[in-house]
């Protein structure tokens, strides 16, 4: 597997002032209590423990992931958030997946649709773009630990790939075995710089700069969106947009 990971596009969002960083916190807030909702023990309930390490990753504090657990059966009370995923085409042409979760399926559509217009893109139709990603379970570690140690583990973890980067290690697993590849990982003593479920572009796209400045606002746009879980893309994006 080649080309960036979805992890400098986590490393830039951990780089930023803390306004950006509050509304991630909010973001994944949303996500623990929409999956504590029901059964708030992780334990038994591989999707939330999925979602706590995918904060703990994001540098979400503790009280913080208490707190939007306990909101699955208090402030959310009988509010439904469904999970959407939009797919369309950026500035350029470039393929944008983009996933919500919602109370308001309109109120969402209607505001994903009018940033997309409004930024030289469009939303298409299910599957006119996510046929150009590969849906993966992507873990990524400090280098604490040589390549054939890390491999090793990987392998006993389930994982499908290593790839090594200049600061870290992506460890890749299908979607089925991502829980099972990150609670293996975590009981070695591994600590996550990114764990989630991600979408990766087969192949990535190079705008000319002008509609590269039109793209990156887009981005921006969407992911201010209280309602934009993640926004998935196969732009490549230049070396200092991704180490702001």
């Amino acid at each position: 597997m080649s080309g960036h990971s979805k992890w400098h596009n986590i490393q830039a969002k951990k780089g930023k002032a803390d306004a950006a960083r509050g509304k991630l916190f909010t973001k994944i807030g949303r996500e623990l209590a929409v999956a504590a909702k029901g059964n708030p023990n992780p334990s038994t309930n591989s999707k939330l423990a999925d979602v706590i390490a995918k904060a703990k990753a994001a540098n979400m504090p503790n009280d913080n992931i208490e707190r939007s657990i306990k909101k699955a059966a208090g402030e959310l009370g009988d509010k439904e958030f469904k999970e959407l995923t939009y797919e369309g085409y950026g500035v350029g042409g470039a393929a944008v997946i983009i996933t919500t979760l919602t109370d308001n399926n309109n109120r969402t559509a209607s505001d994903v649709r009018a940033i997309m217009s409004k930024h030289g893109g469009s939303l298409g139709t299910t599957g006119s773009v996510s046929y150009m990603f590969e849906t993966k379970g992507v873990i990524v570690v400090d280098k604490t630990m040589s390549e054939d140690e890390i491999t090793e583990l990987a392998i006993e973890a389930g994982a499908d790939d290593v790839v090594t980067q200049d600061d870290a290690f992506e460890i890749y697993t299908t979607p089925a075995a991502f829980s099972e590849a990150r609670k293996y990982l975590e009981e070695k003593g591994l600590e996550f710089l990114q764990a989630e479920i991600s979408m990766i572009p087969q192949n990535r796209i190079v705008l000319p700069e002008e509609k590269l400045e039109t793209f990156r606002k887009m981005l921006e746009r969407l992911e201010e969106n209280d309602d934009v879980q993640d926004v998935y893309h196969n732009v490549e994006l230049p070396e200092e947009d991704e180490e702001e």
